[in-house]
Order: C-alpha cells, then sequence, then structure tokens
C-alpha cells in the first residue's frame, strides 16, 4: 500500500513515511525524503507578494501572515491591532486583555464569547462545562472544549484551533470575530 508525497509527487510505500507523517493523510503526507531534505530535491517556495523563498508551504503560509492588514479587532475589549482572528483571540487567552485580565477568567470569557456567537458554535466540541471543585457552584471550561469541524481534531485553546484551520484547511476566521 502506498502514497503520493505532498512534497515531491513521487508515489512512496508505507515504510518511506515516518508514522506522524503517515497519519496526516492522502495529500498531507510527506515521505522521509522531503521532511529530512535528503535524496530528493525539496521544492521551493515563494511568496508571491515579496518574492522571499521558502523550504516548505508551511513555512511560506506562516511568513504569508506578515502580509495581513492590521484590521482585526479584540472581541472583548476593541483594540484593533491584529492579522487574523486567532491572533486576537490569543491576546485575550493570554490574560493581557483589558476586557478580562488573567488566564484563567480570559479562558472562561473566550468561551462564552464563542458559544453566544451562532456562527461559532461548530467550533465548540460537545464536552460540557464542569462544575469547580474548588469553588462550589463555580462552572469551568473543560479541558479541550474546541473542536475543528473540518478533520475533528480537538484543542485546548481557540486561539489554537483557529490556527489550524487558517494553516492546515486554509480556512481565514477573521470574520467570525468581532463586535
Amino acid at each position: 500500500m502506498g502514497r503520493t508525497c505532498a512534497s515531491c509527487g513521487y508515489s512512496c510505500s508505507r515504510g518511506e513515511f515516518s508514522a506522524n507523517q503517515w497519519s496526516k493523510g492522502e495529500g498531507y503526507s510527506r515521505c522521509r525524503d522531503c521532511v529530512e531534505g535528503n535524496g530528493v530535491p525539496t521544492a521551493v517556495y515563494e511568496c508571491e507578494e515579496c518574492q522571499r523563498t521558502f523550504n516548505s508551504s508551511n513555512e511560506l503560509n506562516m511568513h504569508r501572515q506578515i502580509h495581513r492588514p492590521r484590521n482585526v479587532s479584540c472581541p472583548l475589549c476593541g483594540l484593533m491591532n491584529f492579522r487574523s482572528g486567532a491572533n486576537a483571540v490569543q491576546h485575550v487567552e493570554s490574560g493581557y486583555c483589558t476586557g478580562c485580565i488573567g488566564q484563567d477568567n480570559a479562558r472562561q470569557r473566550i468561551y462564552e464569547f464563542a458559544s453566544t456567537r451562532q456562527e461559532m458554535r461548530s467550533m465548540l466540541s460537545n464536552a460540557p462545562m464542569i462544575e469547580d471543585g474548588y469553588n462550589s457552584g463555580q462552572r469551568v471550561v473543560p479541558n479541550n472544549p474546541y473542536q475543528c469541524n473540518y478533520c475533528g481534531r480537538q484543542f485546548h485553546a481557540l486561539s489554537q484551533l483557529m490556527q489550524h484551520q487558517d494553516q492546515k484547511h486554509n480556512i481565514n476566521n477573521t470574520l467570525r470575530i468581532g463586535y
């Protein structure tokens, strides 16, 4: 049983992929030679805006973010300083947002924000809120409350899910965040 390498395009046997690469599936797996840069020459990826070159499509996709305008606002404090919805949510989850200081508070607030937005409900897993054993009556966000509705992978933080969807599924969640 074989698979086509996503980088070099050669048909390779299962043994020519690491277990991690094989688990990514057809169209995403890269053979050991392409991952390690041995034998088969790796493709060069060029940014169409600034002509910088990169060794992988992932590096190029990460670089492309610098060309995005900073026109996304924080969903809680309104600061408009971000290039993507994931960056705005990361600002909240870091605990430095003036709208909800502290990481635990921020995690609760961003979960509540996502659960009240119709367009974001599909990003929530079916994990229920958990009773806090230390503070009677308080409910806390479950461990992996966010789920990719394209591949089913679960995430601890909403910003991680949004970055995953942007980089792996080419879905920019910029329009899903905001007032």
